[in-house]
């Protein structure tokens, strides 16, 4: 069945072009285009990949079932290289050139906020597998065009204190954080969730991306009694900061946000990297249920390289990104057409879905994020694969 879809004209200016655009019809043909932009070089590769393997997942099945308004799926991605000018020149290309329906992407938060005004120019629902940081859905548009099925950092940092506390017995944290727009953001959120749980905070440490040695800043952090440490920063840099710890002595607790999930962690921070518990939102460890056996066996199926749970890594990027399909194939559903507009409603009108991280009410029904804080789960490294933390640790 032929479905009609509105042409809509942007400003150049808008899209940063020099004449006018038509922005994305759904795909070509009998195929609906679905652009992903994400890392999938560097440091970061084995986020952009695992992102990869749940969208392909997804679509595999919901092409078996006749695909979504009588076309099929056809996955297109976009490499960033975790740069953000790098993802909005693909987000354009995807969406006026390659006409996709649906944008998903942003596996790193200033990549995810610099296409937000993208997407949200040519009217097309942007959806978010991994990025965290608060202001990407909480982004000040009106209508909103993005939607999240992650992390969200506000919440985040609240789990980190409570963590902490409750593993550790953390008196006195201290923060080392990135200095870029996610980690400015998550001190602030840290700091608030700190006041709230009436702990004193011992210190908040910067270090850029490219430091190849973070002492200076654990130094004063130790001076000053930190008895933990909270910390905020993508692969290589949280690795430096293991490697400065070590080289330092200091055996301290690290409770951090996902970003050492992202990659090549385990390998660049050495011998102690299951120092560092993390957040996640779904581990494929655990009690089996439909949805995830069925996953898990399309994964083996699929991937040689997968042979069981520890094989999955990291986890939140599969398991996040096959729930984001799904979800958003209900809202294209829902809509009936391949229109922004109508599909942006029907997120809002997704009702009940069963999916590999929880069973979802009403996700979309109230905000733009589909998963809260009692979602979260604990993680480590053992032998370079992401595990839960033991019981009696968390």
């Amino acid at each position: 069945m032929a479905i009609l879809v509105p042409r809509r004209t942007i400003l150049a200016g808008v899209i940063g072009g020099a004449a006018t655009a038509l922005a994305g019809c759904g795909g070509r043909g009998d195929r609906i285009g679905i652009g992903l932009i994400t890392a999938l070089s560097a440091q970061s590769a084995k986020s952009g990949e695992a992102i990869t393997r749940g969208l392909a997942v997804a679509i595999d099945e919901i092409n078996a079932q006749g695909g979504l308004l009588g076309r099929r799926l056809d996955l297109i991605r976009r490499d960033d290289e975790s740069n953000p000018g790098k993802g909005v020149i693909a987000a354009r290309e995807l969406l006026y050139k390659e006409r996709v329906a649906l944008l998903f992407g942003g596996l790193d938060t200033p990549v995810a906020r610099a296409i937000v005004p993208i997407a949200t120019a040519a009217r097309t629902p942007f959806v978010v597998p991994w990025a965290a940081g608060t202001v990407i859905t909480h982004n000040g548009t009106d209508p909103n065009y993005v939607f999240r099925v992650s992390a969200v950092d506000e919440l985040v940092d609240k789990a980190m204190v409570g963590f902490a506390r409750r593993t550790y017995g953390a008196r006195r944290p201290g923060l080392i954080l990135l200095n870029n727009p996610w980690g400015q953001s998550n001190e602030k959120g840290l700091k608030a969730a700190l006041a709230a749980a009436g702990l004193p905070l011992a210190g908040s440490e910067k270090f850029e991306h490219s430091d190849v040695d973070v002492t200076p800043q654990l130094g004063r952090l130790r001076a000053s009694g930190a008895d933990s440490l909270m910390m905020v920063a993508t692969v290589g840099p949280s690795a430096q900061v293991v490697k400065s710890l070590d080289q330092m002595g200091w055996d301290v607790p690290v409770v951090s946000h996902w970003g050492p999930a992202g990659g090549r962690f385990s390998e660049l921070a050495g011998p102690h990297a299951n120092r560092v518990k993390f957040v996640q939102t779904y581990s494929f460890f655990g009690p089996d249920n439909p949805v995830k056996t069925r996953v898990l066996a399309a994964l083996k199926a699929k991937y040689p390289d997968i042979r069981g749970p520890q094989d999955v890594t990291p986890a939140v990027g599969v398991a996040n990104a096959y729930d984001a399909m799904h979800l958003a194939a209900l809202a294209i559903r829902a809509a009936r057409s391949l229109d922004g507009e109508a599909v942006r409603r029907g997120f809002a009108r997704i009702d009940r879905h069963d999916g590999l991280i929880k069973s979802y009410r009403a996700p979309f029904a109230h905000g733009q994020d589909a998963l809260g804080e009692q979602d979260y789960v604990w993680a480590e490294f053992d032998d370079g694969r992401i595990v839960p933390v033991p019981a009696k640790a968390g």
